[in-house]
């Protein structure tokens, strides 16, 4: 006779505040996929849940720190990296991880980004890239592509975007990556390495956003979109950086770990001073 065993909790649970659950996010949003490639990084990472946090600002996916059961911090709009150097800076010992959303992290919190990038900051940084503001309404961003429609660009959009490895490659982050919520697997090992480079981490993950940005770009369902990744991604971790803006018009969409260098960290750099001035007397 086979005997059947049920559990009454996923056993990811413990990652997860899941009495907050069911989440707010629309039918078909890639957030909660990105949600789970994270909370499956932390298991594997040997990492105790305890010296994670997860830090995010405000937008969509701005409510992944309010579901993950970890120490974390919902923060102002903009600002989740500036509070994550900090963080990091006062308990180096920490695993610092940002989750939020491009109009969040590279619209409104450009500056703090690229000083991140330029600093070598030792965090963590996973931006959800929907190509618009979803959580007030579907505004275009720093990252909607050109002719793409938004509610504030009903015409189509005539703003270039950010390519976003290319500037962060060229701020000077550490770890450089793009996979969309098709990547499943991929999202979840390169989230995992991230935890181990010793400087600033970067990943952009491209996701479906159906209610508003996809209505308006004939993406109405996730799953167009998911097939658009399937037919239109190419992984190519040696590609060109200043060829890979993204169109979604039918050209590749080029994926992958573009970036893994080492250079001293900022937290580093400010240990060695520490370290000069005491042998010094107090002099640098």
């Amino acid at each position: 006779m086979t005997q059947v065993i049920t559990v009454q909790r996923h056993p990811r649970d413990r990652l997860l505040r899941y009495e907050r659950l069911p989440h707010i996010w629309c039918p078909g949003c890639g957030i909660g996929i990105v949600m789970a490639a994270y909370a499956e990084a932390i298991e594997a990472s040997g990492i105790p849940p305890e010296k994670h946090v997860c830090i995010s600002g405000i937008g969509c996916t701005g409510r992944v720190a309010g579901y993950m059961n970890l120490d974390s911090y919902h923060t102002t709009h903009g600002r989740p990296i500036a509070f994550a150097t900090g963080l990091s800076l006062v308990k180096p010992d920490l695993e610092v991880t940002v989750v939020s959303g491009d109009g969040d992290i590279c619209t409104i919190g450009g500056n703090h980004l690229i000083h991140a990038a330029r600093r070598n900051v030792d965090i963590n940084v996973i931006m959800v890239n929907n190509f618009n503001y979803g959580m007030t309404g579907g505004q275009h961003g720093g990252t909607t592509p050109l002719g793409a429609k938004t509610y504030t660009t009903p015409f189509g959009n005539i703003e270039t975007p950010f390519n976003i490895p290319y500037l962060l490659a060229a701020a000077g982050a550490s770890f450089v990556a793009r996979w969309t919520t098709l990547h499943v697997r991929q999202l979840i090992n390169a989230i995992k390495h991230m935890m181990t480079v010793e400087g600033f981490a970067f990943m952009e993950v491209i996701s479906p956003c159906p209610p508003t940005f996809g209505e308006f770009n004939k993406f109405p369902e996730a799953v167009d979109m998911m097939e658009y990744f399937r037919k239109h991604c190419v992984i190519d971790h040696n590609a060109d950086l200043s060829k890979i803006g993204v169109e979604l018009k039918g050209e590749p969409l080029v994926v992958g770990n573009f970036v893994d260098r080492r250079r001293p960290s900022y937290q580093e750099l400010v240990q060695q001073l520490i370290s000069r001035a005491m042998e010094g007397g107090g002099e640098v």
